[in-house]
């Protein structure tokens, strides 16, 4: 019998998580207390009256039926009015906004529904891993723009190859930045937003962290003036809610994309489940709730909790801007992969090591917010008795 397994399987990177996932449960079934600061899933629960507006439409026989098309009219004006009032943004609901199951699946699905095969898309490095793995199954061809803390973790844009931006169809940015928690300035998207314009190229900016700041909140590209002809932009429920496994996010801007994402969704899928969109619509007219905001202050807490103990043991570390992970250099001598081996074997602490993400993050390591400040705690005491 001929192998089952399609041939470009074989050109994607094994998925990082996966990988920590299973270590994590090797060191727990031999009996460890693991302290995991590894994947970003949120440890509180969902607010309430998110819960208890699900409940309600769940026992509504109206929601029981496929859920078809763009996504329920109520939930994309609520979506517009919430860019209106947080952007300054005005969204046409009807043309302008698409729900998703999830941004992983929209960012997946997008290169299929835009790139042909052999076209170049261009990717942040470190990035996402399904930048890579949505163009890999559209047959398109990646070329990777480093980050780097020199140029405060955004893309050169002037570097990109001649050659290389005649050839390219879109480009993923994604800021506020998982893994590194920078935030892009309106100069980086103004000169971002002109680049795709002069070479005809689309961008997709991935902003499921833009509510979860420490500063001045962040920028949507949407912002921008004349983003909508050449840019989409994804947004979540997932961390700013804690709502990742409910599977809701949604797209705006240009149109004539999102008609193109629409019609591949349509193809393979059949709507977000109307319980959960309308839950949704609680959640964006709730945002300003304290139990909602209230997460920033808890994420702020660990983080300096983390930041200042991660210091006084010599690891030059500095705050993220937004996000709830910390991007934290290496101690020095260390490559990122030796720290985090260490780290789950000697202290039964899981980090995400920089090397995973590529070239451009390695000497780093991701630690998510996620952990509780009494477990925070003990975790850096654990660390301190490494001598690196």
């Amino acid at each position: 019998m001929n192998s089952v397994r399609a041939d470009r399987l074989s050109l994607l990177p094994p998925y990082l998580f996966v990988e920590i996932d299973r270590k994590k449960k090797e060191a727990r079934a031999a009996g460890r207390d693991v302290i995991d600061f590894g994947v970003g899933d949120p440890d509180q629960p969902t607010p309430r009256f998110i819960v208890d507006r699900m409940a309600e439409a769940i026992r509504d026989p109206a929601n029981h039926t496929y859920a078809f098309g763009l996504g329920m009219i109520e939930l994309r004006q609520t979506i517009a009015d919430f860019f209106r009032k947080r952007y300054a943004v005005a969204l046409d609901p009807i043309t302008e906004v698409v729900v998703l199951l999830g941004s992983k699946e929209g960012i997946g699905h997008l290169p299929t529904a835009v790139v042909n095969p052999g076209e170049v898309v261009l990717v942040p490095e470190p990035g996402y891993p399904v930048y890579v793995g949505g163009t890999v199954f559209a047959g398109g061809a990646c070329h990777t723009m480093p980050l780097r803390e020199a140029n405060g973790w955004l893309p050169v844009l002037k570097d990109i190859p001649r050659e290389v931006r005649a050839a390219a169809k879109l480009m993923f940015l994604n800021y506020p930045n998982n893994p590194t928690g920078a935030c892009a300035s309106r100069s980086f998207f103004e000169e971002a937003v002109a680049f795709a314009r002069e070479h005809r190229i689309l961008i997709a900016q991935d902003a499921p962290y833009g509510e979860l700041y420490f500063g001045e909140p962040p920028l949507s590209l949407m912002q921008i003036e004349g983003a909508k002809d050449v840019a989409i932009e994804f947004h979540s429920f997932s961390k700013t809610f804690n709502m990742t496994g409910w599977r809701l996010a949604f797209a705006v801007g240009n149109r004539d994309t999102l008609k193109a994402l629409a019609a591949v969704k349509s193809n393979l899928d059949s709507g977000v489940f109307q319980a959960v969109q309308l839950a949704g619509v609680a959640a964006l007219k709730g945002i300003d709730r304290p139990e909602v905001r209230g997460h920033l202050d808890l994420y702020r807490r660990r983080r300096d909790l983390l930041v200042g103990a991660l210091r006084r043991q010599g690891w030059p570390v500095t705050p993220p801007e937004a996000t709830f992970y910390l991007w934290a250099k290496c101690p020095p001598g260390c490559d990122s992969m030796t720290v985090a081996s260490r780290l789950l074997e000697e202290a039964a602490v899981v980090v995400v090591p920089g090397a995973g993400f590529g070239p451009s993050a390695e000497g780093y390591v991701r630690f998510s917010l996620t952990v509780s400040e009494e477990r925070t705690a003990e975790a850096v005491e654990r660390i301190a008795r490494i001598g690196w």
